[in-house]
C-alpha cells in the first residue's frame, strides 16, 4: 500500500520551463542544423550573471518569440479586439465559469477571457480533454441548475466533445458550447486547413437543441443569449455556437456601441388544465396508484412537490434516477420493489398497480415492458393489461433529431406534454380538491402497507450487505458501508453517475433526503462521464461548502484520467473511492451469455474486458496528478481508516483519491 501526496511545486532543478526550453534546447539544435558559417566561433563577452553562448546559436526568448512581426496590426489605446466584447456578453449571461482544453481558434477569446475579463465570472477551468470539459458541466449543472460555458476547438475539439454532448442531450442538461472555427478559408493558416469546416455543428446537430454561426459581432450578442434561453428552456439541451477566429481577434473601437440584448427566460411549459384534471381524478379514483419519477426533480422544489403529491394519495413512488427525485428512506419510496428479474418476480410493485403517472420518465415501454437479453430477446408485459398510463414529459415537445433517445413508442391513456415540476402545483390542488373523507381513509390504509414493504426492504438490505463482509477483495456494499459510516454527518453530496454507484449499494443504505445529494445517471450511458462529470460536481458544490464524494469506477477513469489533475490544478475538494474490480465487468457478462448461448463455456469470457497483466495503480496515478492518495486497498479493515486520513485531506480543500480493490459487483 501506498500513501502519498503531493507537493504543491515540483523541485526547481527538477523542472523545465517554457522560456529556458527555447532558449537552451530547440534554438541550439535549430542552430546545429543550420550548421557552420565556417568561421571560427567567437567567444560571447560574458557580463555578471550572463550565460555564454556559441556565437552560432542564435537566442530568441519568450517575449521574442510572442512579439508580433512587424507587418502585423497591433491593437490602439482606443481599440479593443472582438472576443473582448465576447467577454462582455458571457458576463451577462453570469456563466460562472468556462471549461476548455486550449485551442488555437478560440484563442483569442482564450486570451479575453484571461486578460480583459480577468479570469473571473468567468473562470477558465483548464481540462485535459474536451469529452471532460463538457462532462465537467454537464455535472455541474445537475448540482448547481446553471449552465456553465464549453470552448473546443474545431472540427478535431468538437469530435473528442461529441460523446459528452450526446450523454448531456439524452440528460436533457443544458450545455453551452463555444467551437471555435475559421469560416473563411481564404484565410486559414496550414493547420486550420483541416481543423476548420464549412459546417462546424452539422458535426453534433443531431443531438444539440440550436446552433448558430455569427457573422458579426452583433449577430453574436443577439445569438449568444438566445442560445442561453434555448438551452434553458424545457426540454432542456445543450447547444452550440460556433464562433469564427477571425472574428474574435477582429479591432473594434472602444466606443463601437455594441448592444447585448437583455436575457429573458421563457415561463415554464404547464400542462393544460383539463388534462391535469383528468389526471388527477383517475389518480384519486385508484386503488394502486403508482408514481413513477425519472427526471422530474430539476431543482430542489421538485422534489418537495413529489413528496407532497405522494403523501397526500399514499401513493407508490419509484425513482428512476436520472435525478434524485424522491427521499430514499421515505416509506412511500418502493423502488426496492422495482427489479428486473425474471417474470413472474419482475418489478412486483408494477404488477399490482392500476394507474401509473410518468414524470418525465425517460423510457416509458421499459417501465410497464420488459425486454431479456439473454438466450433470445423476449418481450413480457410487466403492467396489467387494463392499467391507465399518464404521461407528463417535456420530451413530447421535441420537433428535431433523428436519435429516437426517448426510447420505444409507449401507448399512454393521457399524455402531457409539459414540464412535470411545472404541473405538480396544479396537479396537487386538483387532488386534494378531488378528494373525499372516504378517499382519504382508503388512501391511509394504503400507506399502511407501503410503509411496511419498506421497513421489510431495509431490513432486508442490511442483511444482503453483510455477506461476504470481511472478504477480499472487498464486497461493494462493505464499500459503500465504509464510506457512508464516515461522511454520514457531513454535507455530503455523491456526485458520481449509476454506473460508478457500487452496485446500487448507496441508495439502499444511505440517508438521501435533499436533492443534490445524488446527481443521477450520465443519460446517455458513455463509459468516461464519471470521472470529469464528478469533478464538475465537486466544484459546484465547493462554492456552498458540501463534501462531494464520487464511487469511481477503473474503466471509466482510464477514459479520462486527466480529470484527476483539473480536480487538483483548481484545487477542487473532491473524495474519489475505487471501485476497482479490474475489469469492464458488465461486458464480461455479456460474453458470457454469449458463450453459454453457443455452448462453449465462459472460461475464457474475460478476454478483452479485464484490466489485468499489468493491474492498474490508481493511488500511484492520482499521486502524480498531485492528489492525496492511499492503495491498492483489498483488505476490509484497512478501508475504514484510509477513508478517514482522505477525508481529512478533502475537508482542508483538496482532492484525494484512496483505491479499493473489490470484487466485481
Amino acid at each position: 500500500m501506498t500513501q502519498s501526496r503531493d507537493s504543491k511545486e515540483a523541485p526547481k532543478e527538477a523542472s523545465i520551463e517554457r522560456r529556458q526550453f527555447l532558449q537552451h534546447g530547440t534554438l541550439a539544435g535549430a542552430a546545429a542544423l543550420i550548421g557552420s558559417t565556417g568561421s571560427a566561433p567567437a567567444q560571447a563577452q560574458s557580463s555578471e550573471g550572463a550565460e555564454e553562448r556559441p556565437a552560432t546559436t542564435p537566442v530568441m526568448t519568450a517575449e521574442a518569440e510572442a512579439t508580433p512581426p512587424q507587418d502585423v496590426r497591433v491593437l490602439g489605446t482606443n481599440e479593443r479586439s472582438g472576443s473582448d466584447f465576447m467577454v462582455d456578453v458571457l458576463k451577462s449571461l453570469d456563466f460562472d465559469y468556462v471549461c476548455a482544453n486550449p485551442g488555437s481558434s478560440f484563442r483569442g477569446l482564450h486570451e479575453s477571457l484571461i486578460n480583459y475579463g480577468g479570469n473571473e465570472s468567468p473562470e477558465l477551468i483548464t481540462c485535459c480533454h474536451e469529452e471532460s470539459s463538457v462532462a465537467m458541466a454537464h455535472g455541474y449543472f445537475k448540482a448547481e441548475g446553471k449552465p456553465l460555458a464549453v470552448m473546443a476547438h474545431g472540427t478535431v475539439g468538437l469530435q473528442h466533445a461529441a460523446m459528452a454532448i450526446y450523454n448531456a442531450w439524452c440528460d436533457r442538461v443544458p450545455v453551452y458550447v463555444i467551437l471555435g472555427n475559421h469560416n473563411d478559408a481564404a484565410l486559414r493558416r496550414a493547420a486550420e486547413w483541416y481543423h476548420g469546416v464549412q459546417d462546424a455543428a452539422d458535426m453534433v446537430r443531431d443531438y444539440t437543441k440550436w446552433d448558430d454561426t455569427p457573422w458579426s459581432l452583433g449577430h453574436f450578442s443577439e445569438s449568444a443569449v438566445r442560445a442561453y434561453k434555448v438551452a434553458m428552456t424545457p426540454p432542456m439541451a445543450p447547444v452550440v455556437m460556433v464562433v469564427d477566429g477571425h472574428l474574435q481577434e477582429e479591432p473594434i473601437s472602444k466606443d463601437a456601441g455594441l448592444h447585448i440584448p437583455r436575457l429573458t427566460i421563457p415561463a415554464l411549459p404547464q400542462g393544460e388544465s383539463a388534462a391535469v384534471e383528468e389526471a388527477a381524478r383517475m389518480l384519486v379514483e385508484a386503488e394502486f396508484p403508482v408514481l413513477v419519477a425519472d427526471r422530474a426533480a430539476r431543482t430542489p422544489a421538485g422534489m418537495a412537490l413529489l413528496v407532497e403529491l405522494a403523501e397526500t394519495l399514499q401513493a407508490a413512488v419509484i425513482d428512476r434516477g436520472s435525478r434524485l427525485n424522491f427521499p430514499t428512506r421515505h416509506p412511500l419510496n418502493q423502488t426496492h420493489r422495482y427489479s428486473n428479474g425474471p417474470p413472474p418476480m419482475n418489478r412486483p410493485i408494477i404488477s399490482e398497480a392500476d394507474v401509473i403517472l410518468g414524470l418525465e420518465v425517460m423510457d416509458f415501454w421499459s417501465t410497464v415492458n420488459t425486454l431479456r437479453d439473454k438466450l433470445h430477446r423476449s418481450v413480457t408485459r410487466v403492467a396489467k393489461p387494463d392499467a391507465k398510463l399518464i404521461s407528463i414529459t417535456t420530451s413530447d415537445l421535441y420537433i428535431r433529431s433523428n436519435y429516437q433517445d426517448f426510447r420505444r413508442m409507449q401507448e399512454v391513456d393521457l399524455a402531457i406534454a409539459a414540464d412535470a415540476e411545472a404541473t405538480l402545483p396544479s396537479l396537487i390542488e386538483a387532488v386534494n380538491r378531488l378528494t373525499t373523507g372516504a378517499r382519504r381513509r382508503v388512501f391511509a390504509e394504503r400507506g399502511r402497507r407501503l410503509a411496511e414493504a419498506s421497513r421489510i426492504s431495509d431490513e432486508n438490505a442490511r442483511i444482503a450487505a453483510s455477506y461476504a463482509w470481511d472478504a477480499s477483495p472487498v464486497s461493494t456494499a462493505r464499500l459503500c458501508a465504509e464510506i457512508w459510516a464516515q461522511i454520514k454527518n457531513e454535507d455530503w453530496s455523491l456526485v458520481s453517475s449509476y454506473y460508478s454507484d457500487g452496485g446500487g449499494w448507496p441508495r439502499q443504505l444511505w440517508d438521501f433526503d435533499k436533492s443534490y445529494q445524488w446527481l443521477g445517471h450520465a443519460g446517455g450511458g458513455g463509459i468516461g462521464y464519471g470521472a470529469p462529470a464528478s469533478v464538475g460536481g465537486a466544484l459546484a458544490n465547493r462554492r456552498h461548502g458540501r463534501f462531494s464524494v464520487a464511487i469511481q469506477t477503473d474503466g471509466d477513469l482510464m477514459y479520462a484520467p486527466g480529470a484527476l489533475w483539473t480536480a487538483a490544478h483548481h484545487q477542487i475538494p473532491l473524495l474519489s473511492v475505487m471501485h476497482n474490480n479490474r475489469a469492464y465487468h458488465m461486458e464480461v457478462m455479456h460474453v458470457q451469455r454469449m458463450c453459454n448461448a453457443r455452448n462453449r463455456g465462459i472460461d475464457r469470457a474475460q478476454i478483452g474486458s479485464e484490466l489485468v497483466d499489468p493491474h492498474i495503480n490508481y493511488a500511484k496515478m492520482a499521486e502524480s496528478m498531485g492528489l492525496y492518495s492511499e492503495g491498492p486497498i483489498d483488505s476490509p479493515a484497512d478501508l475504514g481508516p484510509a477513508l478517514e486520513r482522505a477525508i481529512a485531506v478533502v475537508k482542508r480543500g483538496e482532492p484525494a483519491l484512496v483505491d479499493v480493490v473489490t470484487q466485481v459487483r
